[in-house]
């Protein structure tokens, strides 16, 4: 059985969580709480900071916003929370939410506590332990995207869930607002985006659908059962989700996807085993999803555009805190050459008839 134990490391320097401040707190939410718990920080996170709070009765999750300067909508712990709560009676895969804390007084940022799921979360290569046959792993595959086209199916006016977003206008919302935060997020060694700027502002579907979309639906952000490895148990990481359009979801995906064809520097980059044998390949991914929810694509190269820059501008906010010295994860420290592969990647795609 595959834990996510080698992913808990000690708390990074200047990120150590202050026990004496957040433990009464924490008291007013979890009256079964009373010792002071072991303390390890996942070094998974790439944006918000996530912590295991092991407790002899209670074993328990915190996530909180960074130190810095933020974008704007960034980090928002009070709504990941509120929205994960609302989904959960309509979604069986969000964990359970515990608490919200609102006051930076505590720790310095917003943050909430959730509990702890047990079980295997894949990241860039398969653990050691792990001796999956490729029949096997099409089938954890398949079982992945099942779980994003369940969610796509939510019906959020229905079910009155039309607050965890804007809705109508998400698309132009979408490119204005990563155009804009490349821009306000660039560095002197990085490449200006502006043709792929150009190219998503003009090239914008006309119409669009809207759903709950997660925004970062990974392998690594999925816990699946030791026992059945094809049964999801929870779908992390809420932070980016919102009432979007279902097709830029899928987009933004597949920018992590990583084949086995791919160059070796996209291999290196991965943070999913998405290479390995029995895996879909991009192509297949995107016809399994439109054969299941009967959409009809003849060009995708707009969504595998916007979900490659998207991800550059995440990339280089990211770069930029660090550059910045508002994290001294040293993992980020060579992030500026991805945001340089991602813009390339977006013009090569561009170049192509469709993908």
């Amino acid at each position: 059985m595959s834990k996510v134990k080698d992913l808990e490391k000690e708390q990074r320097s200047g990120e150590e969580l202050d026990l004496q401040k957040l433990l009464p707190w924490m008291k007013k939410y979890v009256p079964t709480i009373n010792d002071q718990p072991t303390v390890t920080q996942f070094s998974g996170g790439a944006s918000n900071w996530t912590y295991r709070l092991k407790f002899e009765q209670d074993d328990i999750i915190l996530r909180r916003a960074p130190l810095g300067k933020k974008a704007a909508g960034a980090h928002d712990m009070p709504r990941e929370f509120h929205l994960q709560k609302k989904l959960k009676p309509h979604y069986q895969y969000v964990p359970e939410m515990l608490a919200v804390c609102e006051d930076e007084s505590v720790l310095g940022s917003t943050f909430y506590l959730m509990e702890r799921l047990e079980g295997i979360i894949l990241r860039k290569n398969l653990p050691k332990e792990v001796n999956w046959d490729e029949a096997t792993v099409q089938k954890i595959c398949y079982s992945f995207w099942d779980k994003m086209i369940e969610l796509h199916q939510v019906d959020y006016k229905k079910e009155g869930l039309e607050d965890l977003g804007k809705g109508e206008g998400y698309i132009e919302r979408q490119i204005l607002g990563w155009n804009k935060r490349y821009a306000n997020a660039k560095t002197w060694n990085v490449p200006s985006g502006k043709k792929v700027m150009k190219w998503l502002e003009e090239n914008m579907p006309k119409e669009e659908k809207l759903c709950v979309i997660h925004n970062d639906f990974r392998l690594d952000n999925v816990v699946l059962d030791p026992s059945d490895p094809s049964n999801v148990l929870g779908v992390l990481d809420w932070e980016l989700a919102a009432i979007g359009d279902p097709l830029m979801d899928l987009g933004n995906s597949l920018a992590y996807w990583i084949e086995d064809n791919d160059t070796s520097f996209a291999k290196s980059m991965r943070r999913q085993p998405s290479n390995i044998p029995g895996m879909l390949t991009r192509e297949e991914i995107i016809t399994y999803y439109c054969q299941k929810t009967g959409r009809e694509v003849d060009d995708f190269r707009f969504y595998r555009v916007y979900g490659l820059f998207r991800l550059a501008g995440i990339v280089q906010q990211i770069y930029y805190r660090y550059s910045k010295g508002y994290t001294k994860n040293k993992a980020f420290k060579n992030f500026w050459i991805a945001s340089w592969y991602l813009i390339k990647t977006c013009e090569n795609v561009i170049k192509q008839k469709n993908v």
